[in-house]
């Protein structure tokens, strides 16, 4: 008996490295392909929540995805304005470099050719008290003119130069945002069809469990009472108890069904607080706290890596969570553990 059982682990493991092959070289996924039928109820369940996992790992890469095109979109958008502004101000800085740049030359060729505009020679070149004073004002007045043209005149060169560089700032900023939003676009229609390949295989899964095997994957029912904080983070804590048993859909965001960052985002939204629908993107709000100073609102996250998070829940005190999970399992409380065997770290987004 122990014989067929180490046979078959290897079976399973040669079949492993076969997947990851696969997935390594083949330029499709390699989960559009349907999956061996279990054998008993306990590996239909487990290859339900296996194939749901995988389903929303793709869909966390396509959330991120459609989050970074929004931020490349911003980008380009406010490159493009800097350089509608710099091209405006530098007409703006040109027109006045013209305007004084006659006064400027014609006072140095004035003063290249021997005029003094100084005191001395009104003294020198007056007959009379009177008379000096009266060359001197004037030789005031056009010390001070002469001043302010190169006073704008400098200032109107240095503007258009500064201007010219930000233009050329902004035109790479823009043409940098522009090919990123260009790749992003590509790579979620892309990870839309994985995606929508991966539904399929997990939908059929699905279709093969019993109403007990259904029964057991979503697990028990909690209708228990919660005391939220006041504040937002008990708003948000609130707001996503509320939305015990509504069911898991893929890139939903509420109000009657929600994948696993579409439920957080709209309990705190409720509370008046933004966040992007993308568990990967909610990791870089809020401030990191120790799994020992958890508190009710706090985020809880699970993967590998910040690059690699796959999955957001919700802290509602105890030891426990609130979250949307898989497929086929409604929106419900859990233990932390019960979010993942990889949790990684918490965010406090309020407070």
């Amino acid at each position: 008996m122990s014989s067929h059982r180490l046979k078959r682990a290897k079976r399973g493991a040669l079949s492993v490295t076969a997947v990851i092959a696969v997935v390594a070289f083949s330029p499709s996924p390699a989960y559009a392909q349907p999956p061996a039928p279990p054998t008993n109820a306990s590996e239909a369940v487990k290859q339900y929540q296996d194939l749901s996992k995988q389903a929303e790992k793709v869909n966390e890469d396509l959330l991120k995805a459609k989050a970074d095109l929004e931020v490349k979109k911003a980008e380009l958008e406010k490159a493009t304005n800097d350089v509608n502004v710099a091209a405006a101000n530098e007409k703006q800085a040109k027109a006045l470099e013209e305007q004084f740049r006659g006064q400027v030359d014609a006072l140095a060729s004035a003063s290249f050719q021997g005029a003094r505009f100084n005191k001395i020679s009104a003294l020198l070149t007056g007959t009379s008290a009177d008379d000096f004073l009266e060359r001197a004002s004037a030789l005031n007045v056009l010390a001070a003119d002469n001043q302010e043209a190169l006073s704008k005149y400098t200032g109107a060169v240095t503007t258009a130069a500064e201007a010219r560089k930000l233009a050329e700032d902004g035109q790479r900023r823009a043409t940098e945002a522009k090919a990123a939003a260009e790749k992003l676009t590509a790579d979620i229609t892309k990870t839309a069809q994985d995606l929508e390949a991966q539904k399929q295989t997990v939908l059929a899964a699905k279709a093969r469990l019993t109403p007990k095997e259904t029964k057991e994957l979503e697990g028990p029912k909690d209708d228990g009472v919660y005391l939220a904080p006041a504040g937002a983070a008990g708003k948000a804590m609130e707001v996503a108890l509320a939305q015990r048993g509504d069911p898991y859909v893929w890139g939903a965001e509420g109000p009657n069904s929600f994948d696993c960052s579409g439920l957080t985002m709209y309990a705190y939204a409720a509370a008046g607080v933004s966040l992007p629908h993308s568990s990967r993107s909610q990791y870089g709000y809020g401030k990191s706290v120790s799994r020992s100073e958890l508190q009710p609102g706090d985020l809880l996250f699970y993967g590998g890596s910040a690059s690699s998070i796959h999955h957001v829940a919700m802290y509602i005190g105890g030891g426990k969570i609130v979250h949307a999970s898989t497929s086929g399992v409604p929106v419900k409380t859990d233990t932390i553990d019960g979010g993942g065997r990889d949790y990684l770290g918490a965010k406090r987004i309020v407070g």
